[in-house]
């Protein structure tokens, strides 16, 4: 999904010319005429992700403008925009909380630069701020990403359930993120702050989860040198997650009952029960009733842990939230990767939404993981999803030896047309732009044989331009025939 820009600016010329540069890379821009209006689209409705703020205006000046946003809680990045570069003036603008500035007018890579750097900024800032509420155990249902009809219902259960100590049980196939609506149940609880404690009940070797569910005391079998807790009182006054439940087998679901009944455990070697208190989320992705009819689980311990049930949403059921989905993991992935993609291409995106994520959540999440490791431009293209799209992408161009030839000496030997890119129709008159740079780029990608490189260098502009503008030109297929 393309990141918006606010344009504050009272000069009409001056907002078509910075809307005119960020078109071409993709961006969403909205207007605003004075501070008054950025004021309400920042908080009455709309927003955006970057403010482009002019410091001189009629009304409100930019300072004024920025300082009342910060005060209603406005936490987007904000560019000045002045016509002074004075120290006094940027001192003042950072104070106030600006994230960059550029003296007007300024170059369209001064003005790509500053919005990428206050966008990369803001992943920052958003991810330490998730990092942080996931350890302190304070996750909320905020941190669920889409606003689809299924996510709200989650949500809303989730919420109601968070305010009791009811058992939950979630269910939904596998990647779908059941450990994430455990975490927000339990940062929304009355809980927060205290230990979540997550166990994945198909992980635990057979002989020993007793041990790690319960604790056991030294000494009590063979290799025991220390005591040990255990899950359940290391979860004490928390949650304690059980991920894939049914797994469990079918001697110690019935030691879990009693653990849940009676809210005391016995630990292995233990001379006397130990009370904990420890809220139960559970969560598989089997069919609980299922297994239950074929004697895998037993049906009290399912009533026991199925009081709440939650459904967790395949991602294919809610196609909708899979823009917001990508944009969160670009965000999370350039700042752990040191990364500056600005987003996924219209076509990728619409790729990527049409596909039907049999590992659901997971599954898109390591395909952007991937497509933003291996990315050379600042939009995810189809390519950078090969298992997806079926496109490979762009080999690199080898480096030339210094025995071969250069390319202007390879073009001396090609018999290259006439007048191949004409600027005069057949009636006498200049033809338009559009046509000409068509006409230009189809005869570089026939004169070079389809070497983006070597094409985008010499048309004088960077790879990502060339395909895009490949791509709106609808030169694909010269380029497959030149490849």
């Amino acid at each position: 999904m393309a990141k918006t820009v606010l344009v504050v600016d009272d000069d009409p010329t001056q907002r078509r010319l910075v809307q005119a540069v960020l078109d071409r890379e993709g961006y969403n821009v909205v207007h605003a005429e004075n501070g008054g209006e950025a004021i309400d689209r920042m908080t009455k409705g709309g927003g955006a992700d970057v403010v482009l703020l002019d410091m001189v205006m009629p009304g409100l000046s930019g300072m004024e403008t920025l300082a009342e946003m910060r005060t209603a809680g406005v936490r987007a990045p904000v560019i000045i925009l002045t016509a002074s570069g004075g120290i006094d003036t940027v001192v003042k603008a950072m104070q106030a909380g600006a994230q960059d500035f550029f003296v007007k007018p300024a170059s369209p890579e001064r003005i790509l630069i500053s919005i990428r750097n206050a966008l990369q900024m803001g992943d920052l800032v958003a991810e330490v701020g998730r990092v942080r509420r996931q350890v302190s155990g304070r996750t909320s249902f905020d941190d669920l990403v889409g606003d689809s009809a299924p996510m709200r219902m989650v949500k809303s259960l989730g919420a109601r359930a968070a305010k009791s100590n009811i058992p939950v049980l979630i269910t939904g196939e596998s990647g779908v993120g059941k450990e994430v609506i455990a975490r927000a149940l339990h940062g929304a609880s009355s809980r927060a702050g205290k230990p979540f404690v997550a166990v994945n009940c198909g992980a635990l070797p057979a002989n020993l989860v007793e041990s790690i569910l319960f604790g056991h005391e030294k000494g009590a079998f063979t290799g025991a040198v220390d005591k040990t807790l255990g899950k359940f009182r290391e979860a004490d006054g928390g949650t304690l997650f059980l991920d894939e439940i049914g797994e469990l087998p079918l001697d110690m679901q019935v030691k879990l009952l009693r653990a849940l009944q009676e809210s005391e455990i016995d630990p292995v070697g233990a001379k006397r029960p130990v009370k904990v208190d420890v809220r139960i989320v559970s969560a598989t992705n089997r069919d609980p009733e299922a297994q239950v009819k074929a004697g895998a689980f037993r049906e009290d311990l399912f009533y026991r842990l199925n009081v709440f049930p939650i459904e967790a949403p395949a991602l294919r059921a809610r196609r909708e939230d899979i823009p917001a989905l990508i944009d969160h993991f670009i965000a999370r992935f350039n700042a752990e990767e040191g990364k500056r993609v600005a987003g996924a291409a219209p076509d990728t995106l619409a790729l990527l939404t049409a596909f039907e994520w049999p590992g659901n959540v997971r599954q898109l999440e390591n395909a952007v993981y991937r497509a933003i490791v291996l990315a050379d431009g600042p939009w995810l293209q189809p390519h950078d999803f090969p298992a997806i799209s079926g496109v490979a992408a762009p080999m690199p161009e080898a480096e030339a030896s210094p025995d071969a030839p250069r390319a202007e000496h390879a073009l001396s030997d090609l018999a290259l047309p006439d007048a191949p890119v004409r600027i005069i129709d057949d009636k006498g008159h200049l033809r338009t732009l559009e046509d000409i740079e068509r006409d230009l780029i189809q005869h570089a990608i026939e004169v070079y044989a389809g070497h983006m490189s070597e094409i985008a260098r010499r048309l004088g502009i960077g790879r990502s331009t060339l395909y895009r503008k490949v791509r709106e030109q609808g030169l694909e297929g010269v380029l497959r025939d030149a490849g």
